[in-house]
């Protein structure tokens, strides 16, 4: 499972020019979940993502998690993460999570999401949906965490 996060000023997602998901400060989360991904997995990344240090403290380093500013996430599904990108010049998709299997991982995740901190806001995009996210991303800070 991984999941790139992206520090934002704000963030939203639309599908057919309509907002479905929007937060202020906080993280933009893009899941990607691949074959192997179990509901052990999901929460060990969540439990990283809830907690990674990289929103600055009054000494202006970054020390300060999601949790501890109670920001908003927003999660957005997204295949490609799970992409092979080692040979050639086209993606191969073999080690992405089949669809039925990824939707129920993401929906775990989100719900685990939403039961973690009832601090965090959390926002989501439409699994599978043809999605347009727009962020201000703060920094730019952008991590790829994996576990």
């Amino acid at each position: 499972m991984r999941g790139l996060i992206q520090r934002v000023s704000s963030a939203s997602v639309s599908v057919d020019d309509e907002v479905v998901g929007r937060i202020e400060q906080g993280l933009l989360l893009l899941l990607g979940i691949e074959k192997n991904d179990t509901t052990e997995h999901a929460d060990k990344l969540l439990q990283k993502i809830i907690n990674y240090r990289v929103f600055a403290d009054d000494g202006q380093k970054m020390n300060l998690s999601l949790q501890d500013i109670e920001g908003g996430l927003l999660v957005v599904s997204q295949f490609t993460l799970a992409a092979d990108t080692k040979k050639g010049l086209r993606p191969g998709f073999s080690s992405a999570a089949e669809p039925s299997q990824a939707k129920a991982l993401y929906e775990y995740f989100v719900e685990q999401s939403r039961t973690a901190n009832s601090a965090i806001q959390v926002q989501t995009g439409i699994f599978a949906a043809d999605m347009q996210v727009s962020l201000t991303n703060d920094g730019p800070v952008t991590f790829l965490l994996e576990v």
